[in-house]
């Protein structure tokens, strides 16, 4: 990160160890939030399919998760309770193109931290991020 980059944004917090799995169909928006994501330190996997999400979070456990709903039948569910059951303390956030009450109410029950409707800003993205992901990477450098 830049002092620019600092300057430009003051709450910019940098998280230089933290893994971010991001799952999202819309190849723009996976492009998009893992370039922020990216600029904030994280080490990013991006994948457009729920299948391969799934798979890579047994061999790699990450520290904060952004996946799509897809539609109305809920396919980021199985993302969402795989990383549950991997590690319950794992941020995800379901991000949906139009919200939705009956796979909000899964999703929250399912364990996900936030719902939030598309087009995220980046300033929407970072908040979340802040919000969500501090206590979890102080907890893992402590442990170090």
């Amino acid at each position: 990160m830049t002092n620019d980059d600092r300057q430009a944004n003051p709450s910019f917090i940098p998280h230089p160890h933290g893994k971010a799995l991001v799952v999202d169909q819309d190849r723009k928006d996976l492009q998009g939030y893992t370039g922020i994501l990216q600029r904030m330190g994280f080490d990013v996997k991006p994948f457009t399919s729920y299948q391969e999400a799934s798979r890579c979070l047994e061999e790699d456990a990450p520290d904060l998760i952004f996946v799509n709903q897809g539609s109305k039948a809920f396919e980021a569910r199985d993302v969402l309770e795989r990383a549950i059951a991997l590690d319950r303390h794992t941020p995800v956030v379901v991000v949906t193109q139009s919200l939705d009450m009956g796979c909000y109410l899964e999703a929250m029950q399912l364990g996900a931290v936030d719902y939030v409707e598309k087009p995220l800003a980046p300033a929407e993205l970072e908040h979340l991020v802040t919000t969500h992901t501090p206590t979890r990477l102080l907890r893992m450098h402590h442990a170090a």
